[in-house]
């Protein structure tokens, strides 16, 4: 599904809208798609994607994203001015 005619999908590849890790340095992002060649991650707050080999990214298990949310809205609350 999604692949274009002649064009074979990477099965080792997270589909878009799923979670991955990087696991160059363990980061948690959700997989907007591929572009030239590289998987494109977006954290799971928001922000700036960044590109990842697809050889160094798989699926994220929930424990991860579940950590990486908790992360997140912990750094949320923490920016708040008092």
């Amino acid at each position: 599904m999604g692949a274009e005619a002649g064009v074979e999908e990477d099965p080792c590849v997270p589909e878009a809208g799923t979670y991955a890790v990087d696991y160059r340095d363990g980061s948690v992002g959700q997989v907007m798609g591929c572009e030239g060649g590289l998987v494109q991650l977006r954290p799971l707050g928001g922000g700036r994607e960044w590109d990842c080999p697809p050889d160094a990214v798989g699926a994220a298990d929930p424990g991860e994203v579940l950590r990486e949310r908790v992360r997140e809205l912990n750094r949320q609350v923490q920016a708040r001015p008092r």
